[in-house]
């Protein structure tokens, strides 16, 4: 008798194990570690996962009450290792051991039980992809000496269209109206073969002249030390992280591919995340032109179809090297010998829906369970992996950090300059662009050269607001000033998607909601803004691209607008922080940043790190090619470390005034930190719930030493979607066990119909 280890797909916290079931003889062979399966659960039938499966019966259960498992619903997902890390997921981060399953399962693979009426019958609903095949007809070996007959003369247009090599069967019918027919008496006298081969539904392709990864002559000393680092790392089989930080451009790509190459003539497979879609075409056109088609790519912008067929090509053994977002990590490759994830530093590996992991922190484990190294690569590291290199090691693992500190050949780090907006406004400039900025500009225009010019905000202005009395025009459904977009005269929420034709809001003549008035200006600077303002002030034929979250929203549109500022003979490419990170275009010699200040002032812990890595990375951008670079950065705060470091090419102005006061505060990385986060359409029920958790907490860490419990209180949205907002932070030292006192904190606290509780551990978004 053998025995299934089941999780059923049920996101409730008290099940956050999984249950024993019985495998029929008629199943025995189908049952691995990873099937989906249907199994009888509180009087009914549910979707469940096998974690593991064993001929030994379970302990302290009678063998007469374990229910059979009733049927296979899908192909195994994962292994052995996958089930360990699921579990260790549902832990660490405080979630349904069901939640953690999913992220492994097959692109596409929607199953579960539903009933349409509380007294109706339960329905299993399957939605699921997969492979897609095709009839293809060819000539068999005897054709040549048969003679159809004289009346057939569809058989005889068959077998000449057939000469020249198979055909779809599509194809074929198309074109020859009657084929079917033909073909299937051909079949039958053994003139023609019908086949059925898998079509792969298109994947992700690339024309970017940059994207082609064209091998150098000799790697730098800098490139050679950290490819060094990484075989070792690799060939100790026990987890070993290795951090790449190099200066941009210094070649870390190319690391990357030499690594790979030795990895796959040694057997093994390999990882590579990228942290915005919007670089995959670049990354995947590198690694293609050396790989080929052993590379799959796997992001949410492909269709449910493409990510299964790119899934499934892993799981066959087929593709052996998988580029892609955050969930590229859960890709089915089983003989891995290296995890890639690049611009480690970047927030997007954190994801925001449950499970709530970290890529960095999976990934660390993963390694540790497959016995692979994972490399993290930055020119702008996070200051939990600096610490971790710092002292050695973290979590039974060795990290090691590798230095690139120069660019190859005769490439340098770009001149960075900052100008002071206070100045340029006491004289009198009311323009977007100082006047350094928009003389770099008119000579990128002169020379034929292209610029980047980055803006952390989307839209034409920020905010209306009403000149007669000050009110600003918020979101009805959400604590959020809405935002002008020019295109459409629209305001847009960016909480909650919704948006309302400026003619429309607040009343039919565009008055101000609170004293009546007509005078609404538009104040703040927005992309489309800055785009229309470039339009008037370039000559004409200088292209200019906007990449933001309103122009990327279709399919391929990244990678169309980085192909269309490629083919420009001279551009300006304007864009939020998505254009900031990873892209390679020689040409750019000129980077402006219009308001440094935007991610400064947020009320964040993590404010000035993450205004300082978005500055150097697209200080980066500039000078990549033979031509020098020049960086300009436009700031009202001109003198904060974070700004000065990256003028002067000196991280360290910024980290030792960081480091102390995160140090002093308590805050990662010298801490961990956790935000309990609650919501719902009921103040009175989120205020009431809200309190219960942080009563409860409070008793729980209560005597222990690095512990501290802040709040509750509102949010800094305190509502979106018509529903109020509150949290409490949990900060713990750093070898705490905090996912697990979470869980069973919250098994203690009942939460109210209509409320909803999400538990963030190791949160990087706290508003």
């Amino acid at each position: 008798m053998r025995f299934a280890s089941v999780v059923p797909d049920i996101p409730a916290r008290a099940l956050g194990r999984s249950f024993d079931y019985l495998v029929p003889e008629g199943l025995a062979g189908q049952i691995e570690v990873g099937s989906t399966v249907l199994v009888p659960f509180s009087h009914r039938d549910v979707v469940g996962y096998v974690l593991a499966v064993s001929d030994e019966p379970p302990e302290g259960v009678d063998l007469a009450r374990v229910l059979p498992v009733a049927r296979v619903l899908a192909a195994p997902a994962f292994d052995e290792a996958g089930a360990d890390l699921a579990r260790w997921m549902a832990r660490e981060y405080a979630c349904p051991l069901s939640e953690a399953v999913r992220p492994f399962l097959a692109p596409g693979q929607t199953l579960h039980v539903r009933r349409d009426s509380p007294d109706g019958p339960w329905v299993l609903v399957c939605e699921k992809s997969g492979p897609v095949d095709e009839r293809w007809v060819r000539l068999a070996e005897g054709a040549e000496g048969f003679v159809p007959r004289a009346n057939a003369s569809r058989q005889r247009m068959v077998i000449e269209a057939l000469r020249d090599g198979a055909l779809r069967m599509a194809e074929l019918s198309a074109t020859l109206p009657g084929a079917s027919a033909a073909v299937s008496a051909l079949e039958r006298r053994g003139v023609v073969l019908v086949e059925e081969r898998r079509r792969l539904r298109a994947a992700e392709q690339t024309t970017l002249s940059s994207a082609a990864a064209v091998r150098p002559e000799r790697l730098t000393s800098g490139q050679q030390g950290a490819l060094a680092a990484i075989e070792r790392a690799r060939k100790a089989r026990s987890g070993d992280v290795v951090l790449v930080d190099g200066v941009t451009g210094s070649g870390k790509t190319e690391v990357y591919l030499a690594a790979i190459e030795s990895a796959l003539a040694a057997g093994k497979g390999a990882i590579v995340l990228v942290p915005e879609i919007s670089l995959t075409p670049q990354t995947l056109g590198r690694f293609r032109s050396r790989f080929g088609d052993l590379v799959a790519v796997l992001h949410s912008r492909l269709s449910a179809g493409e990510r299964f067929d790119q899934w499934d090509l892993v799981r066959q053994g087929v593709a052996r090297v998988v580029v892609g977002a955050r969930s590229a990590l859960f890709a089915p490759l089983l003989d891995l010998g290296l995890v890639i994830i690049d611009e480690e530093h970047e927030s997007s590996y954190k994801q925001d829906s449950s499970p709530r992991y970290h890529a960095r922190e999976v990934a660390a484990r993963l390694a540790r369970l497959r016995g692979c190294a994972l490399v993290l690569g930055s020119a702008t590291p996070s200051l939990e992996s600096l610490l971790r290199c710092d002292l050695g090691g973290f979590g039974g693992s060795r990290w090691t950090r590798a230095v690139m500190p120069e660019r190859p050949g005769k490439a340098l780090l770009p001149r960075v300059s900052v100008v002071d907006m206070t100045q340029q406004f006491a004289t009198g400039r009311r323009s977007l662009f100082s006047a350094p900025l928009m003389s770099a500009l008119e000579g990128v225009a002169q020379r034929r050269e292209k610029a980047v010019l980055l803006l952390n905000r989307r839209g034409f202005a920020n905010f209306l607001m009403c000149r007669e009395c000050g009110c600003v025009p918020e979101c009805p459904h959400c604590s959020t000033a809405l935002t002008y977009h020019e295109r459409g005269h629209a305001l847009v929420c960016h909480s909650c998607g919704r948006s309302w034709p400026q003619r429309a809001f607040p009343d039919p003549s565009t008055r101000c909601p609170n004293c009546g008035s007509r005078y609404l200006g538009a104040y703040g600077v927005g992309t489309q803004r800055v785009e229309d303002e470039l339009r008037m002030l370039l000559p004409a034929d200088v292209e200019v691209v906007r990449m933001d979250a309103d122009s990327t929203r279709a399919k391929g549109s990244h990678q169309s607008l980085l192909e269309r500022f490629d083919a420009a003979d001279c551009a300006v490419l304007v864009g939020t922080q998505m254009i900031a990170k990873g892209l390679d275009f020689p040409e750019v010699t000129l980077v402006g940043v219009i308001n440094a200040d935007t991610t400064l002032k947020l009320p964040d812990f993590r404010a000035a790190e993450r205004s300082f890595d978005l500055l150097e990375q697209v200080a980066g951008r500039a000078g990549r090619g033979g031509r020098a670079g020049e960086v300009i950065i436009q700031s009202y705060w001109a003198s904060h470390p974070a700004i000065q470091a990256v003028v002067q090419h000196r991280r360290e102005l910024f980290l030792e005034s960081e480091l102390a006061d995160r140090r002093e505060g308590g805050y990662p990385p010298f801490a961990r930190l956790a935000n309990v986060l609650v919501w719902g359409r009921s103040a009175t029920d989120v205020r009431s719930c809200c309190d219960d958790i942080a009563r409860e907490l409070r008793v729980r860490v209560e005597g222990h030493d690095g512990w501290e419990v802040l709040g509750p209180t509102d949010c800094l949205k305190a509502r979106v979607k018509d529903r109020a907002r509150r949290h409490i932070l949990v900060k713990a030292p750093m070898e705490s066990d905090l996912g697990p006192l979470l869980s069973s904190c919250m098994a203690e606290v009942p939460v109210p119909r209509g409320v909803s509780v999400a538990l963030d551990v190791d949160a990087f978004d706290t508003m």
